[in-house]
């Protein structure tokens, strides 16, 4: 009696946009993150051909700059940007988040409160455990720079790619991009988190690039200017100045 021919095999699930397949025990939680404020008060999006040249840049390997850095950038605030509780006079009150895999390179999440869709992500061309290493060192200053285009009018935190130092030394490119779905899962599983460090579970580890490891805290935005901006990562105890300071120059 002729056996029937087995059934074909089924197909391959397609990677995510991003191009990394997910883990079958990933864990995918229900997104229930808002649109952050400045969202919800522009009310609209990039145009479309920013999105695609923005996406575009996204694809390059990450390379050498040549910028124009001079030194170290002042703090802005004046006599009255000092600390208080806590809090920097006159700034905004932000949530930010670093995280990736260990081997990877680590990631910005700048969010209104730690329920709100990130307004700002960034990547870094630095590996997240040397970063993470760096910060324990002591005060870590983040710089990034872009040139300033006549005639443009785009938004200094919109800018798609920066000349990026740490500490005054040049690690590359940093990368604005827009929320992968990994992203918001990685965000909506800290939700609850206002402040803290660890690593998060098992099944967002990477077989290559390690585990996922995360800090969350505070960080005081100050504005400088439209060409200027800095984010400050204050110590929970408000007790010492920030741990990590990151500046936005436009020149």
């Amino acid at each position: 009696m002729t056996q029937p021919p087995p059934p074909p095999p089924p197909p391959l699930s397609p990677p995510n946009a991003e191009g990394s397949s997910a883990s079958p025990g990933l864990p995918r939680p229900a997104i229930t993150l808002l649109q952050p404020a400045s969202n919800r008060k522009r009310g609209s999006k990039p145009p479309k051909v920013f999105r695609v040249f923005r996406s575009v840049f996204r694809s390059f390997p990450i390379m050498t700059p040549a910028c124009r850095f001079h030194g170290s950038i002042p703090i802005m605030g004046g006599g009255s940007g000092g600390l208080a509780d806590g809090h920097i006079h006159g700034a905004t009150r932000n949530t930010g988040t670093l995280f990736g895999h260990r081997n990877a390179r680590i990631s910005v999440a700048i969010q209104d409160t730690p329920r709100s869709i990130p307004a700002l992500i960034l990547e870094l061309a630095v590996p997240t455990a040397r970063f993470m290493q760096d910060m324990g060192s002591g005060l870590l200053r983040v710089a990034l720079e872009c040139e300033k285009k006549p005639g443009e009018r785009i938004r200094l935190l919109d800018e798609p790619l920066w000349c990026a130092f740490v500490n005054g030394r040049k690690i590359g490119y940093a990368q604005r991009r827009e929320p992968t779905e990994f992203d918001l899962n990685v965000l909506q599983l800290l939700h609850a988190v206002s402040m803290g460090a660890g690593v998060l579970p098992p099944e967002l580890s990477d077989p290559k690039d390690g585990e996922l490891t995360y800090m969350r805290a505070h960080f005081d935005r100050v504005v400088g200017s439209k060409d200027s901006e800095t984010f400050y990562m204050l110590n929970p105890d408000g007790n010492s100045g920030p741990e990590l300071s990151i500046f936005f120059v436009r020149i």
